[in-house]
């Protein structure tokens, strides 16, 4: 269901404007310029926030790591930022934009992590090339993570998820720590609930997950 258009969205926005890179080419040079701390921390990306549930729990697990949260729609990318600034979060950064936007912003090698949370799956066989585990997605992701990088994947659609471990697979990336039961596993302590996870997962659906290393 599509999001109604929130009040006031642009000054919205504009208040959060510090938490947004805009215009900007990303390199291990300047990641520590961008976020004002440390230059050696590592940087992690989410693509598709969603309201921020998850990348705001992510920076208040690990205050040592820089993150970046990318949501092509600005009014759910104004959710996540109002949500960072509430919990007085620090170590997040946002772009609002499409993924392709990605390839022409981060240089080669750096980023140590990638999370992709619930994405769309395009079930029609047709859109398979629009899946953001499809192969062609993967080799970007591959050239802008560090040689030791890696993705890590959740979803609750089976279809997408067994579609996603074997392009994993296919395109040379090590496969560790799968479950097709997050929630009942020995990885559900250690989890960060998005709010789609949470209302989905209260209604039973079991969620799988996956880490996808670089070789």
């Amino acid at each position: 269901m599509r999001m109604r258009k929130k009040k006031h969205g642009a000054e919205r926005i504009d208040a959060c404007s510090d938490l947004i890179i805009q215009n900007t080419s990303i390199s291990g040079e300047n990641v520590a310029e961008l976020f004002k701390n440390d230059t050696d921390r590592p940087l992690w990306l989410e693509i598709g926030c969603g309201k921020g549930a998850f990348i705001c729990g992510l920076a208040e697990r690990y205050t040592d790591v820089n993150l970046i949260a990318l949501e092509r729609i600005p009014d759910v990318a104004m959710l996540a930022m109002e949500k960072c600034k509430a919990q007085g979060v620090e170590n997040v950064r946002f772009m609002i934009g499409d993924v392709a936007k990605l390839w022409d912003v981060f240089a080669d090698g750096t980023i140590d992590r990638i999370y992709l949370n619930f994405s769309d799956p395009w079930p029609k066989a047709g859109h398979a090339k629009r899946r953001l585990t499809h192969r062609n997605f993967l080799s970007q992701y591959r050239r802008i993570l560090k040689p030791d990088g890696a993705i890590f994947f959740k979803t609750d659609n089976r279809g997408l998820f067994d579609f996603s471990v074997e392009e994993f697979k296919d395109c040379g990336f090590r496969l560790e720590n799968l479950t097709y039961d997050l929630h009942n596993s020995e990885y559900a302590a250690e989890n960060i609930m998005t709010e789609y996870e949470k209302n989905f997962s209260e209604k039973g659906f079991s969620i799988n997950r996956v880490e996808a290393w670089c070789r």
